[in-house]
């Protein structure tokens, strides 16, 4: 049999039933353009999220009161945790490969001026916190070098508290209450929007010792680090850990690296985008069947023409070669306008919702092109293999 012959005899059936061609490649890429467009919005989250929260930088470490780990310890010993103190924090600063330490802790409270009030998010933080986090005051300074344990009540207001507070004024200088106490306004911080849920523009930021003192705090939240990226993390990390250890006499305190959050993130983002693409793979799975009826019907339909293939001479495997070639190219076409539409679908969206993260990974584009291909093949075997195994004689004697 001629290549010719044999495009002839597999499309032939497919253009003399049009509707029924296109209604059983409409099945197939209606799945695909759900698999595609599942995917695009799970990879758009994925990359999303994960240039949000890597735009601090990798090289991060914080430091958490508490270890995770399970230990075989007396259940009395967890008593004896000893929690994070501005004093290990200043040890910290003395590890030459640190560029950075913050003390943090946080809260919520009362902001207010003479003329207006509000209830924002207060950061307890040290000095080099927007060094740490890569953030610079748009006007004034941020907190300066004080004593730590009574630093100058100053205050640092992020973009939007400013704007609620005092509009187009100059908040520099001004006189504001956090809390109840009194602060100084020495800065206004650029605006970062929102981080993760997170909105860095609506809080204000004070020294630590006065946040622990109006959160009635003993200890801190956490300690941020950052370190210089020429040296290894596990250095810095061994260092660190020495350093704690010796104040507090054991490991009670948990390491966190930027890495290891991003690694835990980016593998649970893997597993949305996987299931989000699952749940398209359904709609494949009715298109398969789809593939399947069709096919079983054509072979009904051309009992006959089977049998004058046979008659002239074709080969079984030709006949197997003839269907299945039908159900791919049927599937092929669904694949492709699936694609199409998928692709279209998510490029659409992201332009009518700009805050909707939408990416298509052509990786995927290809993996779904090639699962239209094998849903045909696999729908179209056994109808293939049933057409093949017709008698000549039997198939003839059917008109």
């Amino acid at each position: 049999m001629i290549l010719t012959d044999f495009i002839k005899l597999t499309t032939g059936s497919i253009f003399a039933h049009r509707m029924r061609s296109f209604l059983t490649a409409l099945g197939i890429s209606i799945g695909i353009a759900a698999v595609v467009l599942l995917t695009s919005i799970g990879e758009g989250l994925h990359k999303y999220v994960m240039d949000e929260f890597s735009q601090f930088g990798t090289n991060i470490i914080s430091i958490q009161p508490g270890t995770t780990t399970t230990h075989g310890a007396n259940i009395a010993a967890l008593s004896t945790v000893r929690p994070l103190s501005l004093d290990d924090a200043t040890a910290l600063e003395k590890i030459p490969e640190l560029v950075a330490v913050c003390p943090a802790i946080q809260g919520n409270a009362e902001v207010e001026t003479h003329q207006r009030q509000r209830r924002t998010t207060v950061y307890g933080v040290g000095p080099k916190f927007h060094i740490v986090y890569g953030i610079k005051p748009s006007g004034g300074t941020f907190l300066p070098e004080d004593d730590q344990v009574s630093p100058r009540a100053y205050v640092v207001l992020g973009s939007k508290v400013r704007d609620e507070l005092y509009g187009d004024q100059n908040p520099l200088g001004q006189r504001v209450r956090v809390g109840g106490q009194r602060y100084r306004v020495i800065g206004v911080m650029e605006s970062k929007g929102q981080i993760l849920g997170i909105d860095l523009d609506d809080a204000v930021y004070i020294p630590t010792s006065r946040a622990m003192d109006l959160f009635n705090r003993e200890g801190l939240m956490e300690i941020n680090v950052k370190y210089r990226e020429s040296v290894s993390t596990d250095e810095v990390l061994a260092s660190i850990k020495r350093t704690l250890i010796a104040r507090h006499g054991s490991e009670d305190f948990t390491l966190i690296t930027q890495e290891q959050m991003l690694e835990v993130l980016s593998s649970v983002l893997n597993v949305l985008t996987f299931a989000v693409g699952a749940l398209g793979g359904i709609s494949l799975f009715v298109g398969a069947i789809g593939v399947f009826t069709i096919m079983t019907i054509a072979v009904n339909e051309r009992v006959s023409e089977i049998g004058l293939l046979r008659a002239l001479g074709a080969k079984k495997s030709q006949v197997l070669f003839i269907f299945l070639g039908e159900a791919m190219v049927l599937a092929s076409i669904g694949g492709f306008a699936g694609l199409v539409i998928g692709a279209g679908g998510a490029h659409l969206l992201g332009m009518m919702f700009s805050a909707l993260p939408v990416h298509t990974p052509w990786t995927f584009v290809f993996i779904a092109e090639g699962i239209a291909i094998f849903i045909g093949l696999l729908a179209g075997v056994l109808p293939a293999r049933r057409a093949s195994n017709l008698d000549p004689v039997d198939a003839l004697r059917t008109e």
